[in-house]
């Protein structure tokens, strides 16, 4: 396939951004610039510096460390400063090791927030480092489409206080002439919780066209062609590595939606314990100990042995709140590192090549069987959510009328119920929202929102749409009624009722 005209918010980081109005999400340190692209897919090479502004709420969040002038967004191509962690979630006790590089050298800093309520603040700083040397380290490594920083020397080593609140941590980089950067990471334990919330990382990691820089860089749907252009999901990696910082200001896509919920969950004291997608496929979570699952985001890239896990856990009476939409849609693969580090390459052939098909709907294991619906399309234009059977629990005190217009709450993507697909094994099963909306071809077509009770008791329920999360917790976007809603579901499962 050769070259595509793609624009500036089609490609990178913003890959799908233009469906997804929820992209990113409030971070109060992340105000910085972008890549730009111009209509020929070509690098645009000029940046702009100006101070972040201040988000109405978040004038309590401690100011960071920077120089004079506010800070600047670190970019990847003159890669100011880009970092990793070589580690997946950890526990209290383990260490994190950062690999950074600061290009010209100089002295940096780490500071650690943890995302959370903190009294509408969002985050809260835990610790900092010291003044740590930095250097430039060696390109990134290519094999085919793969990039991979494995080879970058250590920066600086954690250790996690056995103190440390188990939750989703950002450590931010700032040099000392004040450029920034961002490496998130989890914070888990094994104590008993009502709820275990599971970080998507492996869709995070998908999406990220690390380096950004025109010529190296490619996720599972971009790459460069020898002309600085961006080319198409036909021409994009098949492997990717989470040896390698997150492309632009080193958060990913759609991290947004995940700190939504955790704000929003923290506010109204749930029980939650944290993991990542890669703690479920590597058996490190029992989902079985906890009353219900959320996935709280995006969440597209499944392993089989996450899937087996979770339906497990169903099984086992274990209930599965899914707070987006096209969940579950890619099959992938982990393998390691090369130098023998478990789970660091992410594998997903999608059309390229002969082989079994990878849609999970390809090989009769529809994602309906899991969740009740699934993915249907993208929504060029967010729709209003249209309510369905008011009268359900669900709706209880949300003020809900039969029929009733939530406006934006269909956006990004949409899942809906398919006729023809095999469902579940249930004991109850209902729609609570049956929404139409128009895609990107014109054709009307239709949304849902779905709860079933499977034959352990679990609950099981799928938003359908991408504006559920920034719903609950998203300055501009929050919706009482979905806080509301979302409540009353956390409160069944966590009571068991």
């Amino acid at each position: 396939m050769g070259p595509q005209r793609i624009r500036r918010w089609e490609s990178g980081a913003l890959a799908h951004a233009v469906t997804d109005p929820f992209g990113q999400g409030p971070l109060p340190w992340l105000r910085g610039n972008e890549m730009y692209f111009d209509d020929t897919g070509r690098l645009v090479p000029w940046y702009v510096d100006p101070s972040p502004q201040t988000l109405p709420g978040t004038s309590r969040i401690p100011a960071p460390r920077a120089s004079e002038g506010g800070p600047r967004s670190a970019d990847d191509v003159h890669r100011q400063i880009k970092g990793f962690i070589s580690t997946d979630a950890v526990t209290p006790g383990e260490t994190i090791d950062f690999h950074i590089t600061v290009d010209p050298p100089q002295q940096f800093s780490v500071d650690v927030y943890r995302i959370g309520h903190y009294g509408g603040d969002g985050a809260a700083k835990i610790t900092s480092s010291p003044r740590l040397p930095g250097i430039v380290q060696p390109p990134p490594l290519t094999a085919g489409r793969t990039v991979s920083c494995h080879h970058w020397w250590l920066s600086w080593r954690l250790t996690v206080p056995s103190y440390w609140n188990v939750g989703a941590y950002v450590a931010v980089l700032t040099t000392a002439n004040g450029y920034r950067s961002h490496i998130p990471f989890t914070v888990r334990d094994d104590r008993p919780a009502d709820l275990l919330l599971l970080l998507p990382d492996l869709t995070w990691q998908a999406y990220n066209l690390y380096p950004e820089d025109g010529r190296t860089g490619a996720s599972l749907y971009h790459a460069w062609d020898e002309e600085g252009r961006l080319l198409g999901e036909d021409d994009a990696a098949t492997t990717v590595s989470f040896d390698r910082p997150y492309a632009g200001a080193g958060l990913p896509l759609h991290v947004g939606h995940a700190y939504d919920v955790i704000r929003w969950a923290e506010r109204y004291g749930y029980d939650l314990a944290y993991a990542d997608a890669r703690d479920l496929h590597a058996g490190r979570v029992d989902p079985t100990r906890y009353r219900g699952l959320i996935f709280p985001g995006h969440d597209e890239y499944w392993s089989v042995n996450m899937r087996r896990t979770v339906e497990r856990a169903r099984e086992h009476g274990t209930s599965l709140v899914f707070l987006s939409a096209n969940t579950m849609y890619w099959q992938v693969e982990l393998g390691p590192s090369p130098s023998g580090v478990p789970n660091r390459l992410l594998t997903c052939r999608k059309r390229q090549g002969p082989g079994r098909p990878v849609l999970w709907r390809e090989v009769d294991r529809p994602e309906q069987l899991l969740l009740g619906i699934q993915y249907a399309g993208r929504v060029p234009e967010p729709h209003p959510l249209i309510v369905r059977n008011a009268d359900h629990w669900l709706w209880e005190s949300t003020g809900v009328k039969e029929g009733e217009e939530i406006e934006g709450l269909v956006a990004g993507e949409a899942d809906r119920y398919f006729p023809r697909v095999p469902l579940p094994e249930y004991l109850d099963r209902i729609l609570l929202a049956h929404s139409p909306y128009t895609d990107a071809a014109g054709v009307v077509r239709h949304q849902d929102t779905s709860l079933y009770r499977a034959p352990s008791g679990a609950l099981v329920f799928a938003s359908g749409t991408f504006a559920w999360s920034p719903a609950l917790d998203r300055p501009g976007h929050a919706d009482a009624r979905i806080q509301r809603a979302t409540a009353n579901l956390l409160d069944r499962i966590c009571k068991r009722d």
